[in-house]
């Protein structure tokens, strides 16, 4: 052997601690990758979970807004009082209430063509919601049905959205409505 190629006790001892250092570098910084993935798979997947409670949350409150907005038209006319006069004049605060000769259902009494009318302005709104015929049955879809309306003609006094209700659009012009609008009124008083 050539006394140039020998290395010492030392100069071994180092090289092979500096691979050691490198190695342990070498799988700590695997360690920390593999955990670093990991935690973005945790992250994403709270990331997710969030997004969807903060939808349901976002549901739950649009749902509370349109529920106060439907009890709450014109609080000097106390809507809350109009919604309950009109099903009670309606369908005498009956969800199966159905009048064969009109096909008009359901606590506010709605025929096929309101369901129409309102999916008519639903689409002219830009908005996915429709309503089915069956819909009509249930109290809430009823109300919201009824809600969509309203605001859509600018119905505002109690007088206009009894009438109106009761006689399409037009309703305030047409007398026919006003005697509607007295049943109305004396559940109103009431």
């Amino acid at each position: 052997m050539k006394e140039g190629n020998t290395y010492s006790y030392n100069q071994v001892a180092f090289t092979l601690m500096f691979i050691s250092v490198v190695m342990l570098f070498l799988a700590t910084s695997y360690n920390y990758d593999r955990q670093i993935k990991s935690l973005e798979h945790k992250l994403e997947h709270t990331t997710d979970s969030l997004n969807t409670t903060i939808d349901s949350l976002v549901l739950e409150i649009d749902t509370l807004q349109w529920e106060n907005q439907i009890w709450d038209f014109n609080i000097s006319n106390n809507t809350t009082h109009l919604i309950s006069a009109l099903i009670f004049v309606e369908s005498s605060n009956n969800d199966s209430a159905y009048n064969a000769g009109e096909d008009a259902v359901g606590c506010l009494q709605i025929r096929r063509t309101m369901v129409d009318d309102v999916n008519r302005i639903l689409r002219r709104q830009g908005k996915t919601e429709r309503f089915a015929y069956d819909d009509r049955w249930l109290r809430n879809k009823s109300i919201k049905m009824f809600d969509i309306y309203c605001k859509h003609y600018g119905l505002t006094t109690a007088e206009e959205i009894a009438r109106c209700w009761n006689g399409g659009p037009r309703g305030m012009q047409n007398e026919m409505t006003a005697g509607y609008w007295k049943k109305v009124k004396k559940n109103l008083d009431s």
